[in-house]
C-alpha cells in the first residue's frame, strides 16, 4: 500500500468515525450510565447504515446499525466509537452480533475503560479473523464520554459547577437579588445543561433563599435528581424540591440530623443519604453513594460555601461561567466561590483548556479543572 493510499484511508476513516460521533450525541443525557455510542456500517466506500445506543437496558449503536443492514453487512466495515462489548448485562455481547453479522473490519475511536470489557472486545474480534483498527479520533470520542469515563474508572460521578456572575464576580447584590444576573439565552442554556445531566446539586441555603425547582423547564426536557446538601435536614417539607412530585430528591445529611425533620423528609416523598457523622456532609462519601446510586453526572449550582467545599474536596472536574456585562459592587454581596479560601496561590483551582464564547449577551466560558493528582 502507498503513503499515498493510506493517506487516503485515514482520511475516509476519520470522515466515517466523524458521522459516528455525531450520531452518538443523539442520545446525549439518555443512556445513563451507559456511555454514548454511534455506529455506522460502510461497504464500497459508502454508508450502507447507521445506529446510536438510546438508552440503557435498550440494544447498542453496533446492533441497531447492523440490523438496518441486514446482509450487507457482510464483507463491510464497522466504524464505532467504542470498544463493542463483549460481557452480558442489560443486553447480550455486541461483539457476537459483529461477527455473526460477517463484518470484516471493525474500526473503533477507543477502548472501552470498564474492566468487563477493556479490550477483551478487540480480543474476541481479532481471534475471530476481524481486521481492528483502533484510535481514530480518539480525543474526541474520549471528551464525548468523559462523564462515562470519569465514573467507571473512579467510582464517582462527573461534576461540572456552574455559575452565572458579574463582571466583579458578584452571584447577587448585597440584598440578596439574583434574578436575574444573566441574560434569557444564558438561563435557557442552563435548562438544556440541567437536561443532559443525571443529577443537579445545590445547599440547603439555596432551598431556603430561592426555593427552586432544579427543573429542566423545555418542551422533552428531561428533569435531573435533585440533590440537597442538608447536614441537619432543614429542607422544609413543603419546598418545591420535595413537593412539586416533578423529580427525584435525595437530601444529603449527616448522622446527627434530627429524626423527626428526616422522617417528615421521607413521608414527603424525599430520599435521604446519610453521609458522615461530623457537623458537615462528607462530600466525597456522598459522591460515592450517588455513582453507587449510577448517578454519573452531577450539575452542581451551589452557593459560595459548596462551591468551595466541592473544589477542596477535589470533586469538580469541569467549570462553566456565565459573565453578565455588569457590575454590582458590595464588599459583602455573595461570590461565586467563598469558604475559607486557598491561601496561596499554589494552592489555587486552576482550569486548563479553556473555551470562551458568547451566549446572548454574556460572556459563556468554560474550563476543566486541573487536577493535582
Amino acid at each position: 500500500m502507498t503513503d499515498k493510499t493510506l493517506a487516503e484511508e485515514n482520511a475516509l476513516d476519520e470522515i466515517f468515525m466523524s458521522e459516528a460521533l455525531r450520531l452518538a450525541k443523539h442520545a446525549n443525557g439518555r443512556t445513563t450510565p451507559n456511555p454514548l455510542v454511534g455506529a455506522v456500517v460502510v461497504k464500497d466506500g459508502r454508508i450502507i447504515s447507521v445506529g446510536w445506543h438510546h438508552k440503557a437496558g435498550t440494544p447498542h449503536a453496533e446492533v441497531h446499525a447492523l440490523n438496518a443492514a441486514g446482509e450487507l453487512a457482510r464483507g463491510a466495515t464497522l466504524y464505532v466509537t467504542l470498544e463493542p462489548c463483549s460481557h452480558f448485562g442489560r443486553t447480550p455481547p455486541c461483539v457476537d452480533k459483529i461477527i455473526f453479522a460477517g463484518i470484516k473490519r471493525v474500526v473503533a475511536a477507543i477502548g472501552d475503560p470498564n474492566p468487563k470489557v477493556s479490550g477483551r472486545g478487540f480480543e474476541i474480534l481479532r481471534k475471530a479473523g476481524i481486521s481492528v483498527d483502533v484510535g481514530i479520533l480518539e480525543d474526541e470520542a474520549r471528551q464525548l464520554n468523559e462523564v462515562f469515563f470519569k465514573w467507571i474508572t473512579k467510582n464517582l460521578p462527573f461534576v461540572t459547577m456552574k455559575f452565572a456572575s458579574s463582571l466583579d464576580g458578584k452571584i447577587a447584590t448585597v440584598s440578596g437579588a439574583s434574578k436575574w444576573i444573566s441574560c434569557e439565552d444564558s438561563r435557557e442554556y442552563v435548562h438544556r445543561l440541567r437536561d443532559l445531566n443525571a443529577g443537579i446539586m445545590v445547599g440547603v441555603n439555596t432551598i431556603l433563599a430561592d426555593n427552586p425547582r432544579l427543573t429542566a423547564r423545555f418542551a422533552g426536557g428531561k428533569n435531573p435528581v435533585r440533590i440537597v446538601v442538608d447536614s441537619m435536614a432543614r429542607t422544609p417539607v413543603d419546598a418545591n424540591v420535595v413537593s412539586d412530585g416533578q423529580a427525584e430528591t435525595i437530601i444529603a445529611v449527616t448522622a446527627n440530623a434530627p429524626k423527626k425533620n428526616l422522617d417528615s423528609l421521607k413521608n414527603g416523598g424525599a430520599k435521604i443519604i446519610v453521609a458522615g457523622d461530623g457537623e458537615k456532609v462528607d462530600l466525597k462519601l456522598l459522591m460515592r453513594e450517588l455513582a453507587a446510586r449510577e448517578i454519573t453526572s452531577v450539575l452542581l449550582e451551589g452557593g459560595g460555601t459548596l462551591n468551595f467545599s466541592m473544589l477542596e474536596a477535589g470533586l469538580v472536574d469541569k467549570v462553566i461561567v456565565f459573565i453578565a456585562p455588569k457590575i454590582l459592587g458590595g464588599k459583602n454581596a455573595p461570590t461565586a466561590v467563598e469558604g475559607a479560601g486557598f491561601e496561596k496561590l499554589s494552592d489555587s483551582v486552576y482550569l486548563k483548556n479553556t473555551t470562551v464564547q458568547k451566549v446572548g449577551t454574556d460572556i459563556f466560558l468554560t474550563g476543566y479543572v486541573q487536577k493535582k493528582d
